[in-house]
C-alpha cells in the first residue's frame, strides 16, 4: 500500500486528483464510491475537463429502502457528480437499485457485467470508520461477493447524518471485497480525525475481516491519500 499524507483534506484531494487524472485516460473500468468523502475529488476531476467518454463507470454501493428518485441516494449523486460531471454516456453508467426486493438481483448482475467487461481497471474508495469499504462491514470475508446485509450502528448514524435525519436505514447492497480486491488499481481517501482509528487498523493493524480495509496491505497496486489527522495513530 503506497500512503500519501497530506496536512489538509483540501492539499491530499488535489494529490488524488493528479494520480487519477493520470490513471483515468488509459483505464475502461472504473468503480466508484458515494458519500462525503471523493464529492471534492470528483469535482476536480470535473473540472480539468479529461476526455472521459470511453469509461464504463460502475457504482460501489446503495443504500436499502431509500427512494429511486430520492437525490442523495448514491445512485443519484453519483450520477450527477461523476456521471454528467465527466460526461459519461448513461448507457455506460451502471448503478445498483435501492429497491429492497430488486437489490440483491441487481448487484448479481452489477457484477457479471463487471467480469464479463473484463474486470475492473480503477476503483475509487472512502474508508469507514469502522474500516468498511462500501457496506462491506467487519466480519466480511475476503472472498465475500455482491451482497444485502446488516449494517453496524455507527454506519446507520453515519446515513442518518447523511440523509439529514429523513432516513437511517439499518441495510446496504453492495459489491463484495472479491470484486474491489479483484481491481487492478486502487485509490482510497481517509480525512479527518475521526478516520484515525479506521486507517490505523487499515495501513498497521491485523490483516483480517474485523478491519475489511486491511485486506488492502497485500494489494498490489493502492494508494491511500490521507490528510495529517487521519494519519495521527499510524506507527511513524
Amino acid at each position: 500500500m503506497k500512503l500519501s499524507v497530506h496536512r489538509t483534506a483540501q492539499d491530499a484531494n488535489r494529490a488524488a486528483a493528479d494520480w487519477l487524472a493520470a490513471m483515468l485516460p488509459s483505464a475502461r473500468n472504473v468503480m466508484v464510491a458515494a458519500g462525503n468523502t471523493p464529492l471534492e475529488l470528483y469535482r476536480l476531476i470535473g473540472e480539468r475537463r479529461l476526455k472521459l467518454g470511453h469509461l464504463n463507470v460502475f457504482a460501489l454501493d446503495e443504500y436499502v429502502g431509500v427512494p429511486l428518485d430520492e437525490p442523495r441516494n448514491c445512485a443519484n449523486l453519483l450520477k450527477r457528480t461523476v456521471g454528467q460531471a465527466w460526461k459519461i454516456p448513461p448507457a455506460q453508467f451502471q448503478v445498483i437499485s435501492s429497491v429492497e426486493t430488486d437489490a440483491l438481483r441487481s448487484v448479481r448482475e452489477h457484477e457479471a457485467l463487471i467480469a464479463k467487461a473484463g474486470g475492473l481497471d480503477l476503483i475509487v474508495l472512502g474508508l469507514g470508520q469502522n474500516g468498511h469499504l462500501g457496506f462491506n462491514e467487519p466480519g466480511s470475508a475476503e472472498d465475500s461477493v455482491g451482497r444485502l446485509l446488516d449494517l453496524e450502528q455507527i454506519s446507520v448514524e453515519a446515513n442518518r447524518k447523511w440523509f439529514e435525519g429523513q432516513y437511517a436505514r439499518a441495510k446496504g447492497i453492495t459489491v463484495g471485497l472479491k470484486t474491489i480486491w479483484s481491481a487492478r488499481r486502487v485509490l482510497i481517501l481517509a480525512y479527518g480525525a475521526h478516520k484515525a482509528s479506521a486507517v490505523q487498523a487499515m495501513v498497521d493493524g491485523k490483516r483480517g475481516p474485523h478491519c475489511p480495509a486491511s485486506f488492502l496491505q497485500t494489494h498490489p497496486d493502492t494508494h491511500a491519500f490521507l490528510d495529517e489527522p487521519a494519519s495521527a495513530l499510524m506507527k511513524k
